[in-house]
């Protein structure tokens, strides 16, 4: 099932945020666009002030409950990244599930994350159910860093 190739009115679905929300010093921007398009997340990640993270969300309505991976075609400067699935279950702001990747350097490729490699973060949640999440967000996350990460399809498998 395909959740986003980032084509049409892409833009308006994603939300971009920084840890400034919460006193952090981190900065960048997502941007949706390119060939094949894509979203484009670039920005300085900071540690300082309790921050760490730039991230790109999208709000979803469920996955099927069969779906037991996600799909990402990605590229980037060579990095560890994350997705983050937040639920029905994650009701506080720093609440949600989370699962690494590397983006390739220079070339676009398919990463697969199985839903089992999702871990709880932010207190005791239940186990992640695909019908269960509301939403999917692309971060760069937990370490001062340059981020360079492009991402063109996500889908669930």
């Amino acid at each position: 099932m395909l959740i986003e190739d980032f084509t049409g009115e892409a833009a308006a679905r994603w939300s971009f945020f920084t840890d400034r929300v919460m006193g952090g010093r981190s900065e960048g921007r997502a941007v949706i666009g390119g060939t094949p398009p894509h979203l484009h997340l670039t920005g300085t990640v900071s540690t300082a002030n309790n921050g760490g993270f730039i991230q790109a969300r999208q709000r979803l309505d469920g996955l099927p409950p069969d779906t037991t991976a996600l799909t990402v075609t990605t590229r980037g400067d060579g990095q560890t990244y994350y997705v983050h699935l937040r639920g029905t279950a994650t009701r506080l702001p720093w609440q949600f599930y989370q699962a690494s990747f590397t983006a390739p350097r220079d070339y676009w490729a398919d990463i697969t994350v199985p839903l089992t490699a999702f871990t709880a973060s932010g207190g005791r949640l239940p186990p992640l159910e695909a019908s269960d999440i509301r939403s999917i967000a692309l971060v760069a996350y937990g370490r001062d860093h340059m981020a360079d990460l492009a991402v063109s399809r996500i889908g669930a498998d």
